[in-house]
C-alpha cells in the first residue's frame, strides 16, 4: 500500500468522493423484491490510452435500435437472465452471506494481516469511504463486490498491483481502490445497457457474442476495465479530481474495442494483455 496521507488530507478525500456520489449522472436500476435503488456515475472527457482505434459510426448513432430484432440463442438468454439476476440483488450489510464476502475480499486483498470488524478505520486502507463499507455499495448491489473478488481470484497478481498501487508514479492523492471497482461496475452495467430486458446499445449487442462465448465474460470485462482504468490513470498522471475523466475514456475505449470486428471473446480484447497472467 502506497504511504497514507495525512489526517487532514483522509478527510478531504473522503469528502471529495461524498461529493462525487451527490454528483451522479447515469441513472442504473437495481431491483429486488423489497426495493428499487438508484445509483449515478458522473463521466467527464478524456482521453484514450495505447492503440487508437476509429470510433465506428453507428457507435455515436441516435437511432432506436429498440425497433430492431434481437435474436437470442438459447444459451444467451440463459446467460443474460442469470446475470440480470444478479445485478437486482442489493448489498445487504445486516445479510450473512454479504458480511462473508466482505470478510473474503479483505482476506484476498491482505492475506497476511488480521481480519478487521466489519466496522474499523483499517477499511479505508481499501479504499473504502468510511469504516463501513456497506454504505459505499448504494446501488451497485451485491455484484459490484462479486466483481472485486472475482478480480482478486482470476488475476491475483493485477488484484494485487492495483489495491497496493504497486506500479507506475502514483499520485499524491490516489483513487480509492473500492469505491473505484464500484463505479466501474455502474459504469459497465450502463454502457453494456443491461438494465434493458435485452441490450441495445452497440456495445451491449456485441457483449451478447462475448457471453455466448464465456458465461462469466461480464466478471472478465470488468477487470480488463479496471487494468484499463488504472493504465490510464498512471498514463495522464491523474489526480482525484480527473477521475471522471479517466472512467469516460475508459469507457470510450472499451466501446471501440468490443466494436472490433475479430473480437469474440474477452480475451481477444486488446486491453486484455494489459492483465497478469
Amino acid at each position: 500500500m502506497c504511504s497514507q496521507p495525512m489526517d487532514h488530507g483522509i478527510k478531504f478525500l473522503s469528502h471529495f468522493w461524498r461529493t462525487l456520489w451527490s454528483r451522479f449522472d447515469f441513472e442504473l436500476q437495481f431491483r429486488s423484491t423489497c426495493h428499487l435503488q438508484t445509483a449515478n456515475i458522473v463521466l467527464g472527457s478524456g482521453s484514450m490510452l495505447g492503440r487508437i482505434l476509429p470510433l465506428p459510426s453507428n457507435i455515436n448513432s441516435r437511432q432506436d435500435k429498440r425497433n430492431v430484432p434481437l435474436f437470442l440463442s438459447p444459451l444467451q438468454e440463459e446467460r443474460l437472465r442469470n446475470l440480470q439476476h444478479r445485478l437486482e440483488v442489493p448489498f445487504d450489510g445486516s445479510c450473512v452471506e454479504h458480511q462473508d464476502a466482505l470478510k473474503e475480499l479483505w482476506e484476498l486483498a491482505y492475506p497476511n494481516r488480521e481480519l478487521p470488524s466489519l466496522k474499523s478505520e483499517l477499511w479505508k486502507e481499501m479504499g473504502w469511504q468510511g469504516s463501513d463499507p456497506s454504505t459505499d455499495f448504494r446501488g451497485g448491489g451485491f455484484i459490484s463486490l462479486e466483481n472485486l473478488i472475482f478480480f482478486a481470484k482470476k488475476y491475483p497478481d493485477s488484484f494485487q498491483s492495483l489495491v497496493h498501487k504497486k506500479e507506475g508514479r502514483r499520485s499524491e492523492w490516489e483513487y480509492p481502490f473500492a469505491v473505484a471497482g464500484i463505479n466501474i461496475s455502474f459504469m459497465l452495467v450502463q454502457m453494456l445497457d443491461l438494465h434493458s430486458g435485452k441490450p441495445a446499445s452497440v456495445a451491449g449487442i456485441r457483449f451478447l457474442e462475448l457471453l455466448s462465448e464465456d458465461e462469466m465474460a461480464f466478471d472478465n470485462l470488468y477487470c480488463v476495465a479496471f487494468q484499463m482504468l488504472d493504465a490510464q490513470w498512471l498514463a495522464k498522471r491523474a489526480s482525484y479530481m480527473e477521475f471522471n475523466e479517466v472512467l469516460k475514456s475508459t469507457r470510450t475505449q472499451l466501446e471501440r474495442e468490443l466494436a472490433l470486428e475479430d473480437v469474440s471473446s474477452v480475451k481477444e480484447l486488446p486491453a486484455y494483455n494489459l492483465l497478469k497472467r
